[in-house]
């Protein structure tokens, strides 16, 4: 579990201020995220300024379980509730939401859940966008009045009729993301993660960084309380997991994903076009 540290606040690395953050978690098997939770979840209101709701949606043996609340985070009784409660999982997208556009309620909390080829995605966005610059989605219709589930709709909409009722290949799911999200990003920031319960895809405009964690584990401290792990005492040597989060979490060694382009995580690696980066 994690263990308290004498650390001084004060000499904690900053988090930049942006419009909403993304969590997002690929594991080769099943995992917990209470950890990177703990200090993700203090950001809606405590250490940052994202208080206008948040979410998050795991998958399950049984498909994918989503949370939301309109609360702030920091100081949300589910949102303790949670980090003591979440099970393990192989993909997990968590969100904390700073309002843009669309009231402060549940209906627009993110991650939002829609079913595509007889799968369930989650989506989760941030940045801004100008919807005056974006189309009208026909199939997939938002529920809520925000410029991301609007995106996220326009996304598989544009995805359907490519692809038709049948799912493509992933290098071609892989283009055709990197393509429609391309359009998407022309009207703002298009920041998002996104997954099917089988691999997380993530697509950066300004902000989006990951980090790996594969054996030989080391330790690593929160950024935004005083509180550290050594993951050696919890993980085997074939565990291997990818943590993306728009602004690193730790004191890890997080890298920035390429900018105007889909990646692809399965398995806790990322993949490239040839296939899993050798790491």
């Amino acid at each position: 579990m994690p263990q308290n540290i004498g650390v001084n606040v004060s000499a904690r690395r900053a988090v930049v201020r942006i419009m909403c953050q993304l969590l997002g978690m690929n594991s080769l098997k099943p995992a917990e995220l209470g950890f990177s939770l703990a200090g993700f979840l203090r950001r809606g209101g405590e250490t940052d300024e994202h208080a206008d709701g948040w979410g998050i949606a795991l998958y399950e043996e049984l498909g994918c379980k989503l949370v939301i609340d309109e609360r702030a985070s920091a100081s949300s009784p589910v949102a303790e509730w949670v980090q003591r409660n979440t099970g393990r999982s192989r993909n997990v997208i968590a969100h904390i939401r700073k309002a843009t556009q669309g009231e402060v309620t549940a209906t627009n909390c993110h991650p939002f859940v829609r079913h595509l080829w007889g799968q369930e995605w989650c989506f989760a966005h941030n940045g801004n966008l100008d919807t005056s610059k974006l189309g009208r989605p026909e199939k997939f219709i938002p529920c809520g009045q925000t410029d991301s589930e609007l995106a996220f709709c326009l996304l598989f909409d544009a995805l359907l009729k490519r692809f038709g009722e049948q799912a493509p290949p992933e290098p071609l799911l892989r283009a055709a993301l990197s393509e429609i999200s391309a359009g998407i990003a022309a009207a703002g920031t298009f920041n998002y993660v996104l997954s099917n319960g089988d691999a997380l895809f993530a697509h950066r405009s300004t902000e989006l960084h990951y980090v790996e964690r594969a054996w030989p584990f080391g330790r690593a401290q929160l950024l935004d309380c005083l509180c550290e792990i050594d993951f050696a005492r919890h993980n085997q040597p074939d565990d291997r997991m990818i943590i993306l989060a728009t602004q690193p979490l730790t004191n890890e060694d997080w890298q920035p994903l390429p900018i105007g382009r889909v990646s692809t995580f399965r398995g806790g690696r990322l993949l490239c076009d040839e296939g899993p980066e050798a790491r």
